[in-house]
């Protein structure tokens, strides 16, 4: 199957609806979470400007695991409570942080990051990990990117659904 990235266009508002649906077709089917989270990963980091990394840490029972991305090398283990990812899989919230240098714990990664937005994914009540995007520009993440990473995220959660 070949998937064609379609330029997103409208307000951003719509823009999140047209990636919401193009993740749905790209997860059509298959329920494998890693397969799932290669190709989201892809999808987001290249259809969102202004975006330096974007993919998923999963949960092992323990501590967040990096798992799918897209990127620079990223942190291998976060522990939960611990920076942006750790807090959003702890308090199971989206994490909105306008500039990381102010977020008390935040775990630099990648130095050219200033913000960030992390959306905790959970199944079922069960935690299994994050979705983390960052940016090189400050304040790049509002409550639109909230909203729309949420629902690119319930898209990744339900595929799950299928095994």
């Amino acid at each position: 199957m070949t998937f064609d990235l379609v330029p997103l266009t409208g307000d951003r508002a719509d823009s999140y609806r047209q990636l919401a649906g193009q993740a749905a077709a790209l997860v059509s089917g298959e329920s494998d979470r890693i397969a799932n989270a290669a190709n989201l990963s892809a999808l987001v980091y290249h259809s969102l400007p202004e975006v330096n990394w974007a993919g998923f840490y999963f949960y092992d029972g323990r501590e967040l695991v990096v798992g799918p991305f897209q990127g620079k090398p990223a942190c291998v283990r976060i522990a939960l409570g611990t920076g942006v990812c750790g807090t959003a899989a702890q308090t199971r919230r989206t994490q909105l942080v306008p500039d990381v240098h102010a977020f008390a714990g935040h775990i630099a990664c990648d130095a050219d990051t200033r913000s960030e937005i992390v959306v905790p994914l959970v199944h079922h009540g069960e935690l299994i990990g994050v979705l983390d995007l960052d940016s090189p520009r400050p304040a790049r993440f509002d409550d639109t990117d909230r909203h729309g990473l949420e629902s690119v995220a319930r898209v990744f959660v339900d595929s799950l659904a299928a095994s």
